[in-house]
């Protein structure tokens, strides 16, 4: 039989706000309201609210905290100060990634790996199988509801709803306070759409209270919750990677154009490897491209060079909202990965002219 997917704990107002509601990474979530055009750019221009509380979060606390984040994690833990969070991954042996996560530095020896709601189980196993060295591990994804407040009217949205001052709180940083009446709410610089904003990190108990206070605050310039859908869209846009599309565990993160977030000031695994590959190369990397004319490029389709060979292959694609033209990202060999080549993408039985671009897609 399959099994039964979850429910967050907001699963009934989503119902009542006409979401339609889809499986998704083994939970029951909102892919939209309205439409995924709509949605997108009332983020892209105003504000929204993404419930994404199918998310995961681990608290890894004691002595032994940061050697643990040090060992199964890509990124240089060791560089966090109080109130920062870090992009990172958890490289597995054979040289591609278990999951890339967010690590929170909560106080001197306590932090929170926030991970991908597909993976909890997977990553959830994949640390303690590393830890060792003895640290404390709490597994709290199911006690835990995650907003994300994004669009260039965040901040004023929020700001009355907590004596937290939002602009002393930079691009990857938090703080932790009271909003909306609420202690304890983790208050995140951070999301997945790049158009600015908050996620706000609330006990389920309080998570009906928060969402009703920020709608209510939001009322005045139109605030709306947006699906998973447009949620999908804007990251494109980014060209932010999602895990089981454009990364993988036969994806390295050096291939991924994740060599930022890869630092070989400390060990971790697998690192001998990978540094192998920073230094003398890889075969094929993950690029953005942009269409130059009508088409539709998705997931697995190829991706041709000028002679018609198949260079590469879509992982993630759409139709860009903000542009109105087709946007993906996908592999190609390193020799066709510079921005400005000319690739094509392979749509059912056409042929449609792509160009590589640089990241982000949306600011050119």
């Amino acid at each position: 039989m399959p099994e039964e997917t979850k429910k967050i704990t907001l699963h009934g107002v989503h119902c009542a706000l006409g979401a339609k509601m889809v499986p998704f990474a083994g939970f029951d979530m909102p892919v939209r309201y309205t439409s995924d055009i709509e949605e997108h750019k009332m983020v892209r221009e105003k504000v929204g609210v993404f419930d994404v509380s199918h998310m995961g979060e681990f608290l890894v606390t004691g002595p032994q905290a940061l050697a643990l984040i040090q060992l199964v994690t890509s990124n240089d833990a060791a560089t966090l100060r109080i109130g920062q969070a870090q992009y990172s991954c958890f490289p597995n042996e054979t040289g591609g990634i278990v999951d890339d996560l967010l690590v929170y530095k909560m106080d001197e020896e306590a932090y929170m790996l926030v991970v991908n709601a597909s993976n909890i189980e997977k990553d959830w196993a994949w640390i303690n199988q590393h830890n060792s060295m003895g640290a404390e591990l709490e597994n709290i994804s199911d006690q835990i509801s995650l907003f994300a407040v994004q669009g260039p009217l965040a901040k004023e949205v929020l700001q009355p709803l907590t004596d937290v001052d939002l602009n002393a709180i930079p691009f990857y940083h938090f703080a932790v306070g009271t909003l909306a009446g609420k202690n304890d709410v983790i208050i995140s610089a951070t999301g997945y759409t790049g158009a600015g904003g908050f996620e706000l990190y609330v006990k389920n108990q309080d998570a009906l209270d928060v969402w009703n206070a920020v709608f209510a605050a939001g009322e005045g310039v139109g605030i709306k919750p947006i699906g998973l859908g447009a949620r999908d869209t804007l990251r494109l846009e980014m060209g932010y990677c999602l895990y089981g599309n454009d990364i993988t565990d036969e994806t390295s993160p050096i291939e991924a154009g994740l060599g930022w977030i890869t630092k070989f000031t400390k060990d971790f695994i697998n690192a001998e490897q990978l540094k192998k590959q920073k230094e003398s190369g890889v075969s094929r990397k993950l690029v953005g491209f942009k269409l130059g004319e009508k088409g539709i490029p998705r997931s697995h389709y190829p991706i041709l060079n000028a002679e018609g060979g198949v260079i590469g292959e879509v992982t993630s694609g759409t139709q860009s909202p903000s542009m109105g033209i087709g946007i993906g990202l996908g592999y190609v060999e390193t020799s066709y990965a510079k921005p400005g080549t000319q690739v094509a993408i392979g749509i059912r039985n056409k042929t449609i002219q792509a160009t590589i671009q640089k990241l982000p897609l949306l600011a050119q």
